[in-house]
């Protein structure tokens, strides 16, 4: 059999071009899936996400993921199985961008970031440091305090609820969150910019 590569007019069907991906590891086959499908891709994405730039960035993150798994994946029907990843792409994302929302606007209220206006002026990557210092500041106090004040603030859990989660008798309870407060709050004055 002749093989020849695929033009973006090429007939052969899907899984062909899988299959001759997955032995020549040539990514001009995937790149024939991907003219095939990035308007479908794109829709799907755009229906999730509602954004478009956001869903041009998942479109390119989805098929570049496709020469890793095609390697090694068997994919029998490719448009189903394409659709389902592209979901799972995006509902993954949104939902990252959900926690990620959820962590800002329980640590704005709570006073461990400091007020910038609106949660939409502060840019995006001095919130992420900002997190990622807090969430190192998590890991530095004690297990208790930790245990404590994430389940008081990030998950908004009251003093009882606690209580029965954790066994920790109330006054315990109150300690361990003014002392991991005051804690956290140290590790993050010290570690700021």
């Amino acid at each position: 059999m002749l093989f020849r590569k695929p033009s973006s007019g090429s007939l052969l069907k899907d899984e062909e071009l899988i299959r001759l991906y997955q032995q020549t590891k040539d990514s001009n086959y995937v790149g024939e899936l991907y003219r095939r499908y990035t308007h479908l891709v794109y829709g799907v994405c755009l229906k999730y996400l509602k954004d478009p730039e956001e869903s041009k960035d998942a479109v390119m993150h989805i098929f570049e993921q496709l020469l890793g798994v095609l390697k090694k994946q068997e994919v029998t029907h490719f448009y189903n199985w394409l659709h389902v990843l592209t979901r799972n792409h995006c509902l993954m994302k949104l939902r990252a961008d959900k926690t990620k929302e959820e962590k800002v606007k329980a640590l704005s209220r709570n006073g461990f970031l400091a007020e910038a206006g609106s949660d939409d002026e502060i840019p995006a990557l001095i919130l992420d440091a900002k997190i990622e210092t807090l969430e190192k500041g998590l890991s530095q106090i004690p297990p208790e305090q930790r245990q404590c004040v994430e389940l008081f603030y990030l998950h908004k859990k009251s003093y009882k609820e606690i209580a029965e989660l954790t066994g920790y008798d109330l006054s315990k309870i109150k300690s361990y969150i003014q002392n991991g407060k005051r804690n956290l709050k140290i590790y993050i004055d010290r570690h700021h910019d």
